[in-house]
């Protein structure tokens, strides 16, 4: 895909997300359209793990709700601007991570997943009985000042502004990871997720690769905890709670990891049917659940998947007929 033709993607993104703030007039449904991007940011860290580096994590809801309490620490405690206190709570989630990938990332299979999982309900243990630090299974408010980069924070919190906030963060996340991973750096992590001994055995040194797809997958979840903090102003344990992590995991399962839109894609399909089947709030979940064997049994790249395979069929029997002509 050439760069131009993802500009464009991009710019048709920025518009559609445009004409979505503008032309729903329910505050409760931008509010939905809200979370689902937030979630969608979140399962496109997780995604780019499992794309990246074959391996699924049931812990990363840790660095969701972790980045909260950090930005409410600094914010409360340490007093920093607000601009300041993202930046920091962002880039220390990302280097914990990297030094935490560098052991973890060597850990095969099922135990990585189960590595994770402990390390995450470590974090959600912890924010709970810290009552005095983080408010315990209370919560923390996060008091935001009265203007964020400039812009007031009233008009950032309007349903629509926020939501153009969430999906903008999402495209552009969307723009550098495309960019990135079109370099000799997603060529190496491929390659030592396909085969990692080959990849050593011609000369590729896939630790520090795998710790940085690790370090970049928590960083953009760490974007999602932000943007949620912003929106909610407020952090719980819940948030770091594997349950977290499992239903970001089957948002990523969902819309599938062959393509790089693929989880954002399932977290909003996610929202969206959790949504339609309200009437159903006990069943919901059974039913999505149901759904998920189905989307994993019958179509195994996720829904990004299946319609891009859809969409080539489609093409194809046109440009076949083109040809002839």
């Amino acid at each position: 895909m050439s760069l131009l033709r993802i500009l464009l993607l991009a710019a048709a993104a920025f518009a559609l997300g445009g004409v979505l703030a503008t032309a729903v007039g329910s505050n409760t449904v931008l509010s939905l359209f809200t979370q689902a991007a937030i979630y969608a940011v979140f399962a496109l860290g997780l995604g780019l793990l499992l794309r990246q580096n074959g391996m699924a994590s049931f812990g990363h809801a840790a660095f969701f709700g972790t980045t909260g309490y950090a930005i409410g620490l600094l914010l409360q405690v340490r007093g920093l601007p607000a601009e300041l206190a993202i930046v920091l709570a962002v880039g220390g989630v990302s280097l914990f991570a990297f030094m935490l990938g560098l052991i973890i990332v060597r850990v095969p299979g099922i135990a990585f997943g189960m590595l994770t999982l402990a390390i995450g309900q470590m974090f959600f243990l912890t924010a709970s009985r810290s009552r005095g630090l983080t408010g315990g299974a209370d919560g923390m408010n996060i008091d935001w000042p009265s203007t964020l980069f400039g812009v007031s924070t009233s008009m950032i919190l309007k349903p629509g502004a926020m939501f153009l906030v969430c999906w903008g963060s999402l495209i552009v996340l969307l723009i550098i990871l495309t960019l990135l991973l079109r370099t000799r750096f997603g060529a190496i992590t491929e390659a030592a997720r396909d085969n990692e001994e080959r990849a050593r055995f011609i000369g590729i040194r896939t630790l520090l690769p795998r710790a940085a797809i690790f370090a970049l997958s928590a960083g953009i979840t760490s974007v999602a905890g932000v943007l949620s903090a912003i929106n909610t102003g407020f952090v719980s344990p819940e948030s770091l709670h594997w349950s977290v992590s499992g239903v970001a995991l089957m948002m990523v399962v969902v819309g599938g990891t062959r393509l790089l839109w693929g989880p954002a894609l399932g977290a909003i399909v996610y929202f969206l049917v959790k949504d339609l089947l309200g009437d159903f709030a006990n069943h919901w979940m059974a039913i999505f659940g149901i759904a998920l064997i189905v989307v994993t049994v019958f179509a195994p790249e996720g829904i990004a998947g299946a319609l891009a395979r859809l969409g080539r069929s489609i093409a194809r029997p046109g440009h076949l007929k083109g040809g002839k002509a």
